[in-house]
């Protein structure tokens, strides 16, 4: 019988598959669009990591998510200096969140105020993305636009408290496998990660249609 974090990765292959895929990644990865476009994106995911990261502390002691409230994997201040970088000082006051992105944001603080197990999910989908594929996205990042290397700009894909991502992500896959809920419980997080990539395929659509390659 397949552990449960290889269940959760079988069952959201396609999910993930379809939002890596996307319009708008695929040109933003492929140097076709401007940083504009970067610092637009960057600026969605400071919404979705303020819901994921401003209720985790009450998350500590509980039996089911406290495992998965790592300190070290935190984004929210590296997306703040991104964004000052980016956008300079006053980029909180111009800062809006898409339609989409609002839904998935409200969609990730409504699991983090009241089902640990959904936070695991949309856990799980953020911050393993972002020390697998989220390297990527920094290394065409700072080729295309100039950034320094793991310097500001890029800040959110730097995880200085992770020194072995690899051996991090065998330690993550262990805390799913040692999950103490039932398999009902097992096959609604499941669920819940194919939500969490279908609302982070609805966030690039709609950055695709606000910066659309021009023919």
């Amino acid at each position: 019988m397949d552990s449960f974090s290889t269940l959760i990765r079988t069952a959201s292959h396609e999910a993930h598959r379809e939002a890596e895929t996307s319009a708008f990644m695929s040109d933003l990865l492929g140097g076709r669009l401007g940083v504009a476009a970067y610092a637009r994106y960057t600026e969605q995911l400071w919404f979705v990591y303020e819901a994921l990261e401003s209720g985790a502390g009450r998350l500590a002691a509980d039996p089911v998510a406290g495992p998965f409230v790592r300190p070290e994997l935190f984004r929210l201040a590296a997306l703040e200096r991104d964004l000052a970088h980016l956008r300079g000082p006053g980029w909180r006051a111009g800062l809006s969140a898409l339609p989409a992105t609002r839904e998935y944001a409200d969609r990730v603080r409504e699991c983090t105020e009241h089902w640990p197990g959904g936070y695991v999910a949309h856990h799980y989908t953020r911050y393993l993305g972002d020390l697998s594929g989220g390297q990527v996205i920094r290394d065409r990042a700072e080729k295309t636009w100039g950034f320094t290397r793991k310097g500001d700009g890029v800040r959110f894909y730097v995880f200085e408290g992770v020194s072995n991502p690899a051996s991090f992500k065998r330690s993550y896959r262990a805390l799913l496998d040692d999950m103490r809920v039932d398999e009902l419980e097992k096959q609604r997080i499941v669920a819940e990660c194919k939500r969490a990539f279908a609302l982070n395929t609805a966030v690039f659509r709609a950055l695709g249609d606000e910066f659309p390659l021009s023919a």
